[in-house]
């Protein structure tokens, strides 16, 4: 039994310094590269053709240093045989385990864009920071795996930067589908969701897996409970809602550098 302490307090120890010491490396898990394109040119980031990935995979993985930090950025690309982004809980969860493997960030930030329910108070254009995460299609009707289909996860705790850049906070529900079925309409209600996303939560799985802290930032390109179709909505708003994505993110970096963690 001795040392399993003596590791618990290592780990302590280790965590420890981790919250008292500046921040210098953060990872993006960001599932678009249009979402993306606008940080890695405000960043100045490069293209990394040999991240050490698994070969033939389409992740591409942007990296420089803003400031006093460390910025990798990585997206699940293109799908080899259709061409269209890799979106999904499936693509974030497997970049995000490889990534944090590979680049050891003190911090994931998983930025991106959300539909969003304007009875919980969102507009087009809003900028939601998660404080907690839960998925809305994952239903097993048996007890105890219904609470793990669910997987409800909080995001790390940044309340000082919330004041200081007066962000709105919501809670945010993943699911693999754009729109909403009836079922999933009644677990979104269950989560008290105002946001919902299709990588979220799934990220927060991975990161609560591996120990790193994890912020979700996202902006809203369509109103589930408006009268628009959803796609429609949200290929409509996609640029504009990017920039303002672009503009959080970046007042979010700003913040965030030369601080501890325990200090955001």
């Amino acid at each position: 039994m001795a040392p399993e302490k003596s590791q618990e307090v290592k780990d302590e120890s280790m965590a420890s310094q981790s919250d008292s010491r500046p921040i210098s490396n953060i990872l993006f898990i960001i599932a678009m590269q249009t979402e993306a394109l606008p940080l890695v040119n405000k960043f100045q980031l490069t293209e990394d053709s040999d991240s050490g990935f698994p070969k033939g995979v389409p992740w591409v993985h942007y990296h420089g240093e803003y400031k006093d930090l460390k910025i990798n950025i990585v997206c699940p690309g293109k799908d080899t045989a259709l061409g269209v982004d890799s979106v999904g809980t499936v693509s974030a969860s497997l970049v995000t385990y490889a990534s944090i493997l590979a680049f050891q960030p003190d911090l994931v930030i998983n930025a991106g864009t959300a539909g969003g329910f304007k009875a919980k108070g969102a507009s087009i254009g809003d900028v939601f920071v998660a404080s907690d995460l839960a998925f809305h299609d994952r239903r097993i009707p048996i007890p105890v795996f219904d609470l793990y289909g669910v997987g409800l996860r909080q995001a790390f705790q940044t309340p000082n930067l919330l004041k200081e850049l007066n962000l709105k906070v919501g809670k945010l529900s993943t699911g693999d589908s754009l729109d909403m079925s009836p079922q999933d309409e009644a677990t979104i209600i269950a989560n008290d969701a105002t946001i919902k996303d299709m990588e979220g939560a799934a990220i927060a799985y991975v990161a609560d897996l591996l120990k790193v802290p994890a912020m979700f930032v996202k902006a809203v390109t369509d109103i589930i409970d408006g009268e628009k179709p959803t796609a429609e909505e949200f290929l409509q708003n996609l640029a504009a809602v990017t920039a303002a994505l672009d503009q959080a993110v970046t007042q979010i970096v700003d913040y965030i550098n030369g601080k501890c963690l325990s200090e955001l």
